[in-house]
């Protein structure tokens, strides 16, 4: 079977608190209205919002929840990700959930949005994993979108589809609008970057094919998407080329330049070097009359 349906949430958030109870009402209302769907991706910490202060161990009963739902409709789903505790340290961790409700992975984000994501650890393993006779997906959070080496990875490892909960409520979505459909182009997958609304995102989550082709784009207020995708498009155009034409992952493959950056110990150069700290921009003075 190559055919597989996925909705992405696009939850109208009414705060950055507990929306938990927003999310199951979601999914019993999407499952009876769409029995179709296979698995249910939400966006980037939308179950308890975007402060550190909340999280949580895990397992959590958070996460709990969450495997009943899965176990109760026989769905594959990615709630998101929930800020996790682990002794002193915190991460944004993103739970991938089995229809039997067990949890076969976690993730932690790689790229916290610094300066701004304060306190928050990075995450070092890349997550994939498999879906029964359907295909690999890979899992990444928001920011580590920005950084082409994490898709790159993902699709070194197999993965056909990449599953991106976001949390985007700033001027720069337009720009990754973009950065998604060059990642699906250029690793020739397909990419579902779920974005929240309301107080944990303006929206326009969007999904695309493996051609950088945009199946979907929503619009700033609550939505559900739900997308059948077809495994052996990605399967043929990995083999064919995009339209018939670019084999960027077999030319990556057989490159024969050696990206020396990424082997220097220090993972720097001169240059970045130069670029100054990792901070907040700092208020210019007015100079007076």
């Amino acid at each position: 079977m190559s055919y597989f349906t996925i909705a992405g949430v696009q939850l109208q958030a009414p705060h950055h608190g507990d929306n938990t109870d927003a999310m199951r009402a979601r999914i019993e209302m999407l499952v009876a209205r769409f029995p179709h769907v296979q698995m249910v991706v939400f966006s980037e910490l939308m179950a308890h919002g975007a402060s550190p202060l909340n999280a949580q161990p895990m397992p959590s009963g958070t996460e709990a929840m969450f495997c009943e739902l899965a176990e109760k409709h026989r769905l594959w789903l990615i709630p998101g990700s929930m800020f996790e505790q682990v002794g002193e340290l915190v991460y944004n961790t993103l739970s991938v959930i089995n229809p039997q409700g067990q949890v076969v992975n976690r993730f932690r984000k790689m790229f916290p949005f610094r300066p701004y994501e304060a306190g928050v650890e990075s995450g070092t393993e890349f997550v994939v994993f498999d879906v029964p006779n359907i295909g690999r997906f890979g899992v990444s959070i928001c920011y580590d979108m920005w950084f082409p080496e994490t898709t790159r990875t993902l699709a070194a490892m197999g993965a056909e589809v990449i599953l991106h909960p976001t949390m985007t409520d700033t001027i720069d979505r337009d720009i990754e609008l973009s950065i998604a459909r060059t990642n699906a182009a250029v690793n020739q997958c397909y990419f579902f970057d779920i974005n929240g609304a309301g107080a944990l995102g303006n929206g326009r989550s969007i999904v695309v094919g493996p051609s950088g082709d945009v199946i979907h784009q929503a619009g700033i207020g609550e939505e559900v998407m739900p997308i059948e995708i077809d495994m052996n498009r990605v399967r043929r155009e990995r083999e064919a080329g995009l339209r018939g034409l670019g084999q960027p992952l077999k030319s990556f493959r057989d490159r024969q330049v050696d990206f020396s950056l990424y082997r220097s110990e220090t993972r720097s150069t001169p240059f970045l070097d130069t670029l100054g700290p990792l901070a907040k921009p700092a208020r210019r003075d007015i100079e007076p009359y």
